[in-house]
């Protein structure tokens, strides 16, 4: 079960009333651009890991997006079913539950003048948490049982959180200000900062305590593009260690195994071993009539599926 006790009604962030006034801003800009998203699509793609790799098969890539306009930030909860965002034809942004065998689709969220984003699900297994705005343009962490029960709350004094990764049942809350910052909840008293000017992608290495993300302070150009540093966080030691450069231009990263991370740029698709410290090789390239531009990536727990985001070609 999640730790909601943990974290409750805090003294963090008690200064931040001070400047709750100035702040208001900051929150209305986020709020508007998690809503002003492009149109785009998912995508199913088979792909398997063996001895000798890991091998991506862009014949088989389908469409599975069922609406009109944006179905985005997939995530698998297992190795046949995952989650994503959609906006609906009255603009709300829901979470969507895709059954991979049935090819059917289930709304695990119908909150209307409320939008979801980012779902994920938690270590327990139970829940699908959620980056919530909020009326009042507020930005928290809840989360929606999977058994559709009533939503909780989790980090209420916590906010406004633009992304989120978690690390067993302690998620690392990316929180938008100026400038943003990546944050990890010990206890009630005791939001540590990471870092300033992370990433929206924040992802535990697996089987490992380290918290991986992007860090945006660096300025590396390769091939002409902006890159920057994959920094990793242990939550035990506190320390923080230099992983690698991410792909040149992108920011979005995910995980195959403990040593190898894939990253997509334009229609092609890339992996590094971070623990050989070798470069980005290209292992497919995927070409979709009307669609360019793969901006996301979901991988199944036994690695024969990818979710690819992709936007229709203007």
């Amino acid at each position: 079960m999640i730790n909601k006790s943990k974290i409750s009604s805090a003294n963090y962030f008690r200064c931040l009333k001070f400047f709750k006034a100035l702040l208001f801003i900051v929150f209305l800009l986020n709020s508007r651009l998690l809503k002003a998203q492009e149109d785009t699509d998912l995508f199913l793609v088979e792909s398997k890991k063996n001895l000798f790799g890991f091998t991506i098969f862009p014949e088989t890539a389908k469409k599975i997006s069922k609406g009109e306009g944006y179905d985005n930030q997939p995530s698998f909860i297992n190795k046949s079913q995952l989650v994503f965002t959609s906006k609906d034809p009255a603009g709300n942004f829901d979470v969507i539950l895709y059954n991979l065998d049935t090819d059917k689709y289930t709304n695990m969220t119908r909150t209307q003048g409320l939008d979801e984003f980012s779902p994920k699900l938690t270590s327990c297994g139970q829940y699908i948490s959620t980056v919530r705005v909020e009326k009042d343009s507020s930005q928290r962490i809840w989360l929606y049982p999977i058994n559709f029960g009533e939503p909780e709350l989790l980090y209420d004094d916590i906010e406004p959180v633009g992304y989120y990764g978690w690390h067993g049942e302690t998620a690392a809350l990316f929180l938008v200000g100026s400038p943003n910052r990546l944050v990890y909840p010990y206890s009630r008293e005791e939001i540590f900062e990471i870092a300033e000017n992370p990433g929206r992608c924040i992802s535990q290495r697996p089987g490992t305590n380290e918290v991986v993300y992007v860090d945006k302070n660096s300025n590396i150009i390769s091939n002409g593009r902006e890159a920057y540093e994959l920094k990793a966080f242990d939550v035990k030691s506190r320390q923080t260690k230099t992983k690698g450069i991410t792909l040149a231009g992108e920011e979005d990263f995910v995980w195959i195994d403990k040593h190898n991370l894939l990253m997509a740029r334009e229609n092609t698709i890339y992996l590094k071993n971070i623990s050989k410290g070798t470069d980005w090789e290209e292992i497919a390239s995927l070409t979709i009539p009307d669609y360019h531009n793969i901006s996301r990536i979901a991988l199944s727990p036994d690695n024969k599926n990818l979710v690819i985001t992709m936007e229709p070609s203007k």
